[in-house]
């Protein structure tokens, strides 16, 4: 046996999850594709801030320093995380791909780039927004213009004096918008297939994800209704300004989807200046035109796919039953994260309260649970 416990990321997940397991006194292998802790915030569009507050997105047993400021830039993000397992004392072994898990009597085996490891227990921490989806749209093999995912997306330098469409009027797709009107892009559009639930990223002096702790427990007949007064009370009706009204509530349509609210953080600025403008979904390509699913059609220089991400376990795990059918994992409860036998998840759901709030509440859980197992085998 090569660790007691393999942790399978070396994200904010998968450190957070070694260092409440070193505090009960357990060495944990951190395996990583990756060449350094915080690559995963590092390699982000440059804007991008947390849209949870500093105070609620440190992990466990250590504070995201004041200094970053109240929304902790990307940057910055990586630089905690980097501290916090040096702190911790968790070193990754970096350049180790884990390709597939086993079951081996009462163990793991774990086929990697760099040969098997065997762990009585298993984490896995590989992050929410682990692979692309790129989609595929007919006819885009002959489109004359530019076609990246949102994953690609730096800086809006690139896009300056061009016609760009943005796909997808979630988080990223919103932000991305927002930056390319304030950057000089000569025209923005914004295609949106499902209308989100855009909110303010805070309520006077409260974040509005603070507001959503309580939210995760409460019935959305209940919730939602106030949600729509606030939103309307604080943001306007924006189906003036050409965003389609969500067809459920926040709360429903969250827990319906999986789809978290769209934190505007310039969005409905543009909205209300004419900058961006919202478009239908996409529906096919010819030639240098995007044809849009109501008839529209037009000729932008590039395409923006901000069309989310999966997990991608079904290599690693799709064939042990533990994921349904959009490949996100199957755990028998929120205290125990448990898929199978010594194998749990952490840092693979998307809450209304925020992924890193999440993660510091799962990562503690996790570490307890795995130590009581351990030591009473």
């Amino acid at each position: 046996m090569d660790a007691e416990v393999l942790v399978v990321g070396a994200g904010p997940a998968g450190i957070a999850v070694a260092a409440c397991l070193s505090r009960k006194g357990i060495d944990a292998l951190v395996l990583d594709r990756g060449e350094a802790v915080g690559d995963s915030w590092r390699h982000r569009y440059d804007r991008l801030h947390l849209h949870t507050p500093r105070i609620q997105s440190g992990l466990p047993g250590m504070r995201i320093p004041a200094g970053f400021g109240k929304w902790v830039s990307k940057d910055d993000m990586a630089e905690y995380v980097r501290r916090y397992a040096q702190h911790n004392g968790v070193t990754p072994r970096f350049g180790t791909a884990v390709r597939r898990l086993e079951p081996d009597g009462h163990q793991w085996r774990a086929l990697t780039s760099d040969g098997e490891v065997s762990a009585r227990q298993v984490v896995i921490a590989t992050g929410y927004s682990c692979s692309p989806v790129r989609p595929r749209w007919p006819g885009q093999e002959t489109f004359a213009g530019e076609v990246v995912h949102a994953s690609e997306y730096r800086s809006p330098a690139a896009y300056v004096g061009r016609d760009v469409l943005v796909v997808g009027a979630g988080n990223t797709g919103a932000e991305i918008a927002a930056d390319l009107a304030e950057n000089g892009a000569a025209r923005v559009r914004l295609s949106v297939r499902t209308a989100p639930n855009i909110v303010p990223r805070q309520l006077g002096p409260l974040p509005t994800t603070m507001m959503s702790i309580p939210m995760e427990y409460s019935p959305a007949w209940l919730v939602d209704p106030v949600n729509r007064l606030l939103q309307r009370w604080t943001l306007g009706d924006l189906t003036r300004h050409g965003m389609p009204a969500a067809p459920a509530g926040l709360v429903a349509q969250a827990r319906a989807t999986g789809v978290t609210p769209t934190i505007d953080v310039g969005l409905v600025r543009a909205l209300r200046a004419g900058s961006v403008t919202p478009v239908t979904a996409v529906d096919r390509f010819e030639g240098s035109d995007v044809v849009l699913v109501d008839g529209t059609r037009f000729a932008p220089d590039a395409v923006i796919a901000a069309t989310g991400y999966t997990t991608g376990l079904r290599p690693l795990v799709g064939h042990l039953g533990v994921l349904d059918a959009k490949g996100n994992p199957r755990v028998t409860g929120a205290r125990s994260l448990r898929a199978a036998a010594g194998m749990r998840f952490v840092g693979l759901s998307n809450p209304l309260k925020g992924q890193l709030f999440q993660i510091r509440l799962d990562a503690r859980t996790t570490a307890r649970v795995i130590a009581r197992e351990l030591r009473g085998s």
